[in-house]
């Protein structure tokens, strides 16, 4: 059997939420797997389902630029929030995100082998920051939307500056609606996608894999009820289509009121315009998310001190 660590409870605590004892023993059935263990708590419901997604782990910015029918989002990562207000960082930044816009670099490889306005590539320029500015840096994610007609709205929450903050949002629209009535919309539902972190645009997009990790957590807890197979069978299916429904952004309810379907918002903003209005894609760049920070020595003596 692993070995159970202060720092593994620590760090499935911090993601789970739940309980210290909850986590160690969550863990120990998990053999010491993180993410086994996690759907473990989630199956006995002690852990909230997105809690893990939504925490942020890493520190730098998110940088969104838009120009005509395309727009751009890139993640930089920085060791501390303290490196993220530095001018020269977020002119780094900046600089890079019209870059990646610019070149059609698909990804951060991509984009770091580009040239830099100053001479050099952007890789040489990032090596040069480091030694400058004392802290590690990388580029870590790239990611492009755009449209034949329409406008492509960029959102930046928690904004450090224009057009870069620890939450970043691109929404395309592609429809012949005027521009006055593109805009708006975009902005309203980029919030809306901040605020609700959709998985995907349509249930069909969700991630295979991730349903069938949803089905076989509902599966467990279904199974706990007793009931007849047959209802257990129905109460998985309804599990997972209630979790698809609700993390598909077009199926997610509208945030500004919290009862209208996204796809009936821009459906009902067409007819006013009496045009074609169709949410085509978006890119939603949390700073940090799926990364995980190393539990500090001194985190894990007070959990040790704790008893864990």
């Amino acid at each position: 059997m692993a070995e159970i660590t202060a720092a593994a409870v620590k760090e499935l605590r911090d993601r789970s939420g739940a309980g210290m004892m909850d986590c160690k023993k969550a863990l120990t059935e998990a053999n010491g797997d993180i993410e086994a263990a996690t759907d473990w708590l989630r199956a006995k419901g002690l852990a909230a389902a997105q809690k893990k997604s939504s925490r942020t782990a890493a520190e730098g910015l998110v940088g969104v630029v838009v120009a005509g029918t395309k727009g751009v989002a890139v993640e930089v990562n920085s060791e501390t929030d303290f490196v993220a207000k530095n001018d020269q960082f977020q002119d780094f930044v900046r600089t890079v995100s019209t870059v990646a816009l610019e070149s059609g670099a698909a990804d951060a490889a991509a984009l770091t082998a580009q040239a830099h306005p100053a001479g050099g590539t952007i890789a040489e320029k990032l090596v040069a920051n480091i030694a400058t500015i004392g802290e590690n840096q990388n580029v870590r994610r790239v990611a492009h939307v755009e449209v034949t007609e329409g406008v492509v709205v960029p959102y930046v929450h928690n904004a450090a500056a224009p057009g870069l903050g620890k939450i970043g949002v691109l929404v395309a629209l592609e429809g012949d609606a005027p521009a006055d009535v593109l805009e708006p919309l975009g902005k309203q539902l980029a919030m809306h996608i901040a605020a609700a972190f959709p998985l995907a645009l349509s249930a069909a997009d969700i991630d295979p894999e991730l349903l069938e990790r949803e089905r076989a957590i509902a599966a467990e807890k279904a199974a706990e009820s007793g009931k007849p197979a047959e209802i257990v069978a129905k109460m998985v299916d309804g599990a997972v289509a209630k979790f698809a429904k609700e993390q598909a952004l077009l199926s997610q309810l509208f945030v500004m009121d919290n009862k209208t379907p996204v796809a009936d918002v821009v459906a009902k903003a067409a007819k006013d315009a009496g045009a074609t209005i169709t949410l085509k894609s978006y890119v939603r760049f949390q700073l940090g998310e799926g990364i995980e920070k190393e539990v500090s020595d001194f985190a894990a003596e007070v959990a040790a001190a704790a008893g864990v």
